[in-house]
């Protein structure tokens, strides 16, 4: 086989991501993702009691932390009939959708946005007319032309330490870079604000998780957070009015910086709305609970399978078509099969390393090759919005509408690498506005004296029968995520997580049908192999977490490295 681009790893994500891409005449025309860790922890969580799942499943990753602790409590819930208290389920809503918000700005701006921004450009920028530039699009408080003078200094400063840290090892000056300077030192200030952005809007995790990141309060059954308004040590009036204050933070951000952002960056690049484009399948688990129904129905973000980039239908989702096929990963040949059958048991026949290119007719990833009725499916915050959109969800029309006649584009270009990165930015809008109601609704509640927290009933595993299995899902930032549990003897017997980066980063199916990173990058064009910007440019619109994707272990448990911080 030709040579290849080979990018590995790929950087500014969580875990080992590895990308090998045929050129051709400056286009990609076949491409290969691979993760080379081992996946496992699964095989951890055999024999252990289900209700302390939750707390080994958010270890998955160092980021991902809250969502795989509420798809694990969803499982257990489901497959033992727990029935969630609508204290709980807010509560859950409200640190869920904070953690939307949060991720959502930490990977545009300090993950994805140096795809498109060129910070070494910042530094010839004139500061009169990038003041003008941020008036021209929000009412943002920092607009001056002596703030931006003032980030530019800084920026100069930065670099002549040399010590460069994530800026250090990027392609400035790349021709597919077409920001103004001006543009860019405006970017690279929302860059800055950002950081500390993030770092006061997560403290809601610390207020109702009693920390962050890896909470506390998850419990399979409700929450372990108490509600009493006579209580300091409870949810109570105070409580609710921090996190109302730091929602007001989030909101304001999202709205007079990100959203304004997105539309002002967006005009340079709309040939990015031709590329990127998946096989049109899109699925998502629906999320957020709005009802006293419980999950997982009446939920805000709705639940649905788009085929073939057709938005006239939205087909319903079952979870016993989900399989994972394992014919091109380094696993016992299995073949394909449902979660709850589902087995981690590695083979790897790969090359021995250091080595120039993966097998890529055999086996050539730890990823799992998911699929639904044997289709590939990308998940994320794309395929949110168009289920909600082509669903009828009012609240995601009106903003996708808003930037779709801003641009003065159609809603064709929503299914690109420039689509993505909008969509996240449209959920974080619609998620940031929403929060405020999940925490009126919960205040309303305890207001009438009910401060129920936990379901009980179920809480003894000798209530339980002798043989069980659920499921538990969870719209997490990254997309579908899914947890599978089969319990027996009040023990799991099985246990199997499909995260939205097993859905998206997969190798090819028994098929050879490529999964979404592979297709999503067939037809971009690289105007420097060398300097491969443009693979990054896709593969970082999906904000992949391969840690979740192979859930790194050690099994003869043996230390690796140590690290001394000074």
């Amino acid at each position: 086989m030709a040579d290849r681009i080979v990018v590995d790893p790929i950087t500014r994500i969580e875990g080992h991501l590895r990308i090998e891409a045929k050129v051709e005449n400056g286009v990609i025309t076949d491409a290969w993702s691979s993760s080379t860790m081992f996946r496992g922890i699964e095989k951890i969580l055999q024999g252990r009691d289900p209700r302390d799942a939750w707390y080994i499943t958010q270890r998955f990753c160092g980021v991902c932390t809250t969502v795989h602790s509420i798809a694990s409590i969803r499982a257990v819930e489901n497959a033992v009939g727990m029935k969630v208290p609508f204290n709980a389920e807010m509560i859950r809503n409200v640190i869920m959708g904070m953690q939307y918000v949060q991720d959502h700005v930490i990977h545009f701006y300090h993950l994805h946005a140096l795809d498109w921004v060129d910070i070494v450009s910042a530094l010839s920028a004139d500061p009169v007319k990038t003041a003008a530039l941020q008036e021209s699009i929000s009412d943002w408080k920092y607009s001056s032309a002596d703030y931006f003078k003032g980030i530019q200094d800084r920026l100069a400063a930065f670099a002549k330490t040399g010590r460069l840290g994530p800026f250090g090892n990027a392609y400035w000056g790349h021709p597919a870079y077409k920001l103004p300077p001006e543009a860019n030192l405006m970017a690279a200030s929302h860059y800055l604000q950002a950081l500390e952005v993030q770092k006061e809007i997560i403290k809601v995790h610390a207020i109702l998780g009693s920390k962050n990141p890896h909470p506390q309060t998850f419990l399979t059954g409700g929450m372990s957070i108490p509600c009493d308004p006579n209580s300091q040590n409870a949810i109570n009036a105070d409580k609710i009015a921090m996190i109302m204050e730091c929602n007001k933070t989030a909101r304001e951000f999202v709205e007079k910086v990100y959203i304004p952002d997105i539309i002002a960056v967006a005009p340079f690049y709309l040939d990015w709305a031709g590329i990127g484009k998946t096989s049109g399948n899109y699925m998502s688990y629906g999320e957020f609970p709005d009802g006293r129904e419980g999950h997982p129905n009446n939920l805000w973000l709705p639940a649905g399978i788009i085929k073939n980039g057709d938005l006239s239908t939205v087909h319903p989702v079952d979870h016993t078509k989900i399989t994972e096929d394992v014919v091109h990963s380094w696993y016992e040949d299995t073949g394909p099969r449902h979660p709850w059958e589902g087995a981690t048991d590695k083979k790897y026949i790969g090359p021995k390393p250091p080595y120039d290119y993966l097998d890529v007719e055999q086996k050539y990833s730890f990823v799992k090759s998911p699929r639904y009725e044997g289709a590939p499916m990308e998940v994320g915050p794309l395929s949110r919005m168009l289920v909600a959109y082509a669903s009828g969800h009012k609240e995601v029309q009106d903003v996708v509408n808003h930037v779709l006649t801003t641009l003065g584009v159609g809603p064709e270009v929503l299914f690109s690498t420039l689509g993505r990165t909008a969509a996240r930015a449209v959920e974080t809008l619609i998620v940031a506005r929403k929060m405020e109601s999940w925490l009126m609704a919960l205040a309303a509640n305890i207001n009438t004296g009910d401060y129920a927290i936990h379901d009980n009933s179920k809480w003894d595993p000798s209530t339980w029968p002798v043989q069980a299995q659920g499921y538990g899902w969870h719209e997490a930032p990254r997309g579908a995520l899914g947890h599978w549990i089969v319990i027996q003897n009040k023990e799991i017997k099985n246990y199997q997580a499909v995260v939205p980066s097993t859905w998206n980063a997969a190798p090819r199916d028994d098929k050879g049908v490529r999964s979404p990173y592979e297709e999503a990058l067939i037809g971009t064009p690289i105007a420097d192999p060398e300097k491969p910007l443009e693979i990054l440019r896709t593969i970082h619109s999906y904000d992949p977490c391969l840690a979740c994707a192979v859930h790194v272990y050690d099994e003869k448990n043996e230390l690796k490295s140590k690290v001394k911080i000074l």
